[in-house]
């Protein structure tokens, strides 16, 4: 990105007035990074969440603005809580330190008439994750680790999904990795609508949304924490995804800015986590499970990908990464068993041309393998909603 437009872009974001009547943004460091890809603005806004809301108008009026500039053709700002602009303003004045305090006393238990205790103060109440319009139920298909087959079970369970009579969305949460454009065959930019909304763009039945379709497949996405997720925030609340049964989001791998992101801003419904039998794959798939348990998303179940291998010419199966891995670990972890999906080159070579088995063959044998696996996610989804539904209410009389 050149300098110029760096600065076309600052100029204009200090010439329009914010809502609380302060300084400028750019003076009080609240513009991230910019990065501009094959004339797109991306950047976010640091506000307090709080001032969120106020804050909306000047982020349209700011994108707005910002494609005015030569060179320019869309512009994708987020509001973010999560850190201040770096490098681009003066840097704010450093926190106070912490002043020491009185140890506060704790607070036991009253006894009530009759011996009873009172009862313990009510936890914090978890936090809200908006619902997106239209959308019923979102999922997330997640790794520990890279080079699992993650993206392609992903794309082949949307699919699934979408055989089973599902209206089905496809999210390419991979920023720095997408795939989707490639495993669907897909490629230009989406249209837009008012100059915010994004259109997907469809293949199979599906409706689509990748960094992919946005930049170039040779541009390196050399993003900080912030901007990951402004994209990740756009491309799930601008884009008009209609009405959906289902969103099935390809998560990136591992269990970072991403993740996060998607675990503490969507209600999702749920997350399948993908692994391969061996060990080294299974321990990073714990990690996994382990952070969406953290944040209080259901975890749905465990996918052995690559389960096992059958030669085409003899029909004797080989267990090349060790098999039944993934299986055990779902027992020992008290989580659904989802499926075993084959190492096959029906598999592999589908996805890369384009044509995901689910689609290309819905007949075969692997298609089956998915509908299974689609069938038993929701299952599985339906008894996590009803665990809900019938939890104890506990009243103190």
């Amino acid at each position: 990105m050149s300098d110029a437009l760096k600065t076309d872009i600052l100029d204009v974001l200090r010439s329009i007035p914010v809502p609380d009547g302060g300084e400028d943004v750019v003076t009080r460091g609240m513009v991230s990074e910019i990065f501009v890809a094959d004339r797109k603005a991306f950047f976010s806004l640091s506000v307090a969440a709080s001032e969120a809301e106020r804050f909306e108008g000047f982020r349209q009026e700011a994108e707005r603005r910002v494609t005015e500039i030569e060179g320019i053709d869309t512009a994708m700002i987020a509001l973010t809580a999560e850190r201040k602009g770096a490098g681009i303003a003066a840097r704010p004045a450093p926190a106070a330190r912490p002043q020491p305090t009185a140890p506060q006393p704790r607070h036991h238990p009253r006894p009530r008439p009759g011996g009873a205790a009172m009862p313990a103060p009510p936890a914090p109440p978890r936090p809200v994750r908006p619902d997106i319009p239209g959308i019923r139920r979102i999922i997330a298909v997640a790794s520990g680790k890279g080079g699992v087959g993650k993206s392609t079970t992903a794309v082949n369970l949307a699919l699934a999904f979408s055989a089973l009579g599902m209206k089905v969305g496809l999210l390419d949460a991979d920023i720095y990795g997408p795939s989707v454009p490639r495993l669907l065959h897909l490629s230009g930019k989406p249209e837009t609508r008012n100059g915010r909304t994004m259109v997907p763009l469809e293949a199979y039945g599906l409706k689509a949304m990748s960094m992919g379709f946005l930049v170039e497949e040779e541009t390196p996405m050399i993003w900080r924490g912030p901007m990951v997720m402004s994209a990740l925030t756009q491309m799930l609340r601008e884009v008009d995804w209609g009405e959906l049964d289902m969103l099935v989001v390809d998560m990136p791998p591992g269990t970072g800015d991403a993740q996060l992101t998607m675990a503490q801003s969507v209600p999702l419904a749920g997350a399948v986590i993908v692994s391969t039998p061996q060990d080294l794959a299974l321990i990073d798939a714990r990690k996994g499970l382990a952070m969406f348990r953290k944040v209080e998303v259901p975890v749905l179940g465990i996918v052995e990908n690559m389960s096992y291998f059958v030669a085409p010419d003899t029909g004797r199966r080989y267990d090349i990464f060790g098999h039944g891995g993934a299986k055990a670990e779902a027992e020992r972890l008290g989580v659904p068993f989802l499926g075993e999906v084959p190492l096959e080159m029906a598999i592999r070579e589908s996805s890369d041309a384009g044509c995901p088995v689910v689609a290309g063959e819905p007949d075969g044998p692997h298609a089956q393998v998915y509908r299974d696996i689609a069938a038993r996610v929701l299952a599985s989804i339906e008894g996590v909603s009803a665990s809900v539904a019938q939890a104890p209410t506990i009243v103190f009389e």
